[in-house]
């Protein structure tokens, strides 16, 4: 099963919004998620700054700010990404 990564931001009403997007798809399309805070992580804060909710699987990025389904449904379809069972 994908597992998906949500990089977010605490108090961000957009990345409370992607989540709950989420939660309605995740289902479907046969996905986990987590969420990772950036703040704690000055790594993670130099990459997403204040481009955030990011989603994302590994390095791939699928989205960002709004949960864009079409790009989800796209990546999800695609055999050759990484998947962790």
């Amino acid at each position: 099963m994908r597992h998906l990564i949500v990089y977010i931001r605490r108090g961000c009403h957009l990345c409370s919004d992607m989540t709950q997007a989420l939660e309605h798809l995740r289902h479907e399309l046969e996905f986990t998620y987590s969420t990772i805070d950036i703040d704690p992580d000055p790594e993670l804060v130099s990459r997403y700054g204040s481009r955030v909710p990011v989603l994302a699987e590994q390095d791939i990025e699928i989205c960002y700010y709004f949960l864009e389904e079409d790009r989800l449904r796209a990546h999800c379809s695609q055999a050759d990404t990484p998947r962790h069972e």
